[in-house]
């Protein structure tokens, strides 16, 4: 393979969700149709480096020129709920369900022994200075369910009881759509665990 086109399918290959195949099939169409595929991909490429970056203060994705994000400087969020999440990308996802008015904090990860993930590599502690600067009333751990997201969401805990604030979870259950047939024991105990009364 000619090298400037091994070095596209190497880049892209480091994408989520982007195997070698799949990398080697998105270059191949790129470079064969450079018009419409490649110079399309390259501005839009330039434009994101350009002008999007994360927030400074709870790490969503904004405009360089919206440093803090509208989310951190709207008046109408509720100042006394903060939403901790993994990702920028679970941002999006809150915000497109409609499901929550407060604010956000991303700490960029968890604590994972095997991927050499630490304290250090993660925002928890501007979590606990931001707690502590805003006195939020609770702080809702919106992490994964895995036995990493289970301990971050359990560290992040600890080290916030001494601070005056409820600390929760969102509650667990089936997926929408779904039924019992095919959910896993650990989210179906929790669906039982976590279930709420029908109002008539």
């Amino acid at each position: 393979m000619l090298p400037a086109l091994d070095n596209l399918v190497h880049a892209l290959a480091r994408l989520p969700g982007f195997g070698k195949r799949s990398s080697e099939r998105a270059a191949l169409a790129l470079v064969r149709r450079p018009e419409t595929l490649l110079d399309g991909l390259v501005r839009a490429l330039a434009e994101a480096r350009e002008q999007v970056c994360l927030c400074s203060h709870c790490g969503a994705f904004t405009e360089r020129d919206r440093d803090p994000c509208p989310l951190c400087t709207r008046e109408d969020r509720d100042d006394s709920l903060l939403c901790v999440v993994e990702d920028p990308a679970d941002i999006r996802v809150m915000e497109a369900s409609g499901a929550f008015k407060g604010r956000y904090h991303a700490i960029m990860g968890r604590l994972s022994p095997g991927r050499q993930t630490g304290v250090t590599e993660l925002r928890i502690n501007e979590l606990i200075r931001r707690v502590r600067a805003e006195q939020p009333k609770e702080v809702i751990l919106a992490l994964s369910t895995d036995l990493e997201g289970d301990a971050t969401a359990n560290f992040i805990a600890e080290r916030l009881q001494s601070l005056p604030v409820r600390v929760t979870r969102p509650a667990y259950g089936l997926p929408c759509g779904s039924g019992i047939a095919y959910a896993d024991p650990l989210t179906l105990r929790r669906a039982v665990t976590g279930r709420q009364t029908i109002e008539a």
